[in-house]
C-alpha cells in the first residue's frame, strides 16, 4: 500500500470516527449518560490516533532504517550486502532503486579490479617481451664493442639481428598503442569502398614474400567476383591479416611449414580462411583465444612471447567493419581463423 493512501486513510478515521462517535451518542444514550460516553470516546480516539501513528511511523522508519545501513556500509566500500523491499510503496520503490544502485556499483568495482588486473598483466607481459629483445641488443652491441665482430661477416650478422630486435620492440610498442586505442574506443578508422578480390590479392602478394623469405609455403584460392566490392579500413583490415599469420608462424611446430588463404563469397559477406599446419589449439581453449590477455602456452618464453592481445585486436578491428570472427582447430593438424566483412551493395534509387 501507497504512503499517500496511508496517510488519507489516517486521515479518513481521523476525521470520521469522531463524527461517527458523537452521532451514535445522541441516539443510544440519554442526555446525561453523554458525558460518560464522551470520556470513552477520547480515550477510543486516543488509542485510535497512537495505532495510527506507530502505523505510519512504522512504513517510514523501517524502510529508512535499512537505508542507513546500506548507505553506510556503501560508505565504507561494502557492496556485499542486499536490500529488500518488504511493501508495495514508496519506499519499497527506492529500496529497490537503491538495491540496483548497489548491483551496479558492485559490478563497476568488480569490472574496476578486473581491468586493473588486465592492465598490470599487460605492463609485465609488455616488460618481460621488451626484455627479450633489449637483452639481445645489448649483448650484440657489446660484442661489437669488444671487437668480437672482428669480420665483414660477424659484422653484417650482428647488426642485422640487431635490426630484427629493434623490430620486434616496434611491434611491441605499436601493439600496445593499439591496444590503448581500443581500449579507449579512439582507432583512427578510414573506411573506403575498394575492390576485394584486388585487395585480398594484394595482400596475399605481400604474404607470399614475407612467408618465402621464412621457408614457410603459402597457397592462396579466390573464388570472389571480378566486381566484388567492400567498405573497409585497408591498413587496419590488413593489420587483422598479418596479425592472425603472425601468430600462425609464433606457434608452427612443423619442420615444413604451410599457411593458406582462401577467398569466398557468402551472400552478403566476404568469408577469409586463413588456416595453417601449426600445433593447433585445444578444445578447452579455443573459445578464449580472442579474450584479452588470454594465452593457450602459459609459459612465457622468448620463442612464444607476446603480450596476449593480438587476437583481441584483431575481433576489435573485424567487428568495428560489421564482421565477425572465429575459429577451428584441431592439435598437432593446424588451426583455421574465419572472419566475414559486409560486402558494399549498391541500392536502387527507389529503394
Amino acid at each position: 500500500m501507497k504512503l499517500k493512501t496511508k496517510l488519507i486513510i489516517a486521515f479518513m478515521v481521523m476525521l470520521i470516527l469522531p463524527t461517527g462517535f458523537l452521532m451514535f451518542a445522541r441516539h443510544i444514550f440519554e442526555p446525561k449518560e453523554v458525558g460518560e460516553f464522551q470520556q470513552m470516546f477520547l480515550l477510543i480516539i486516543f488509542f485510535t490516533a497512537a495505532l495510527l501513528v506507530y502505523w505510519v511511523y512504522r512504513t517510514v522508519s523501517v524502510p529508512l532504517a535499512k537505508l542507513q545501513v546500506a548507505a553506510r556500509n556503501i560508505k565504507e566500500g561494502n557492496l556485499d550486502f542486499e536490500i529488500t523491499a518488504d511493501a508495495d510503496d514508496e519506499f519499497g520503490e527506492l529500496c529497490q532503486d537503491f538495491e540496483e544502485m548497489r548491483l551496479r556499483l558492485k559490478a563497476n568495482a568488480e569490472e574496476k579490479v578486473e581491468y586493473d588486473k588486465e592492465n598490470k598483466e599487460l605492463i609485465s607481459n609488455i616488460s618481460h617481451d621488451l626484455k627479450t629483445p633489449i637483452t639481445a641488443i645489448k649483448g650484440y652491441v657489446e660484442g661489437i664493442m669488444d671487437g668480437v665482430a672482428d669480420t665483414p661477416e660477424k659484422m653484417d650478422k650482428y647488426i642485422k639481428t640487431i635490426y630484427n630486435k629493434a623490430n620486434e620492440m616496434d611491434l611491441l610498442i605499436n601493439e600496445l598503442t593499439l591496444y590503448s586505442k581500443i581500449d579507449t574506443n579512439r582507432i583512427p578508422y578510414n573506411f573506403t569502398t575498394i575492390s576485394a578480390k584486388q585487395y585480398f590479392l594484394d595482400c596475399a602478394e605481400d604474404l607470399y614474400m614475407e612467408l618465402e623469405a621464412k621457408g614457410v609455403e603459402f597457397e592462396y584460392r579466390n573464388y570472389l567476383e571480378e566486381d566484388s566490392k567492400v567498405i573497409v579500413d585497408p591498413e587496419q583490415l590488413r593489420r587483422v591479416i598479418n596479425n592472425i599469420v603472425s601468430n600462425s608462424l609464433k606457434y608452427m611446430d612443423k619442420p615444413k611449414g604451410k599457411v593458406t588463404m582462401n577467398l569466398k563469397d557468402v551472400g552478403d559477406f566476404i568469408q577469409v580462411e586463413l588456416g595453417d599446419n601449426g600445433k593447433g589449439i585445444a578444445a578447452k581453449d579455443l573459445p578464449y583465444i580472442f579474450d584479452r590477455f588470454y594465452r593457450t602456452d602459459a609459459s612465457r618464453n622468448s620463442s612464444k612471447g607476446g603480450s596476449g592481445i593480438g587476437l583481441s585486436i584483431v575481433k576489435k578491428i573485424v567487428e568495428e567493419h560489421g564482421g565477425n570472427i572465429w575459429g577451428t582447430s584441431e592439435e598437432g593438424e593446424g588451426t583455421i581463423m574465419y572472419f566475414v566483412v559486409r560486402k558494399y551493395q549498391e541500392v536502387p534509387m527507389n529503394e
